[in-house]
């Protein structure tokens, strides 16, 4: 799944994502516009997945996320 699926099938909004994650809402939309984000980014985001589902989630999971 991408990472905007992930987040709306969570009901989450870009802003939810990003408190979560500890980042901005502005490197959550552009990583889900497909662009390249740090690994350190996209490790915060698959954590933050990871704890919303319950369950592990790594960068390499996350459809089309473009890791530096």
């Amino acid at each position: 799944m991408t990472l905007r699926e992930l987040r709306v099938n969570l009901g989450w909004s870009q802003h939810k994502l990003a408190i979560e994650a500890g980042i901005s809402a502005s490197i959550v939309k552009r990583a889900e516009d497909g662009a390249p984000v740090q690994a350190r980014t996209a490790k915060a985001l698959a954590d933050a997945l990871s704890r919303a589902y319950g369950r592990e989630i790594l960068p390499i999971d996350i459809a089309g996320l473009q890791i530096l």
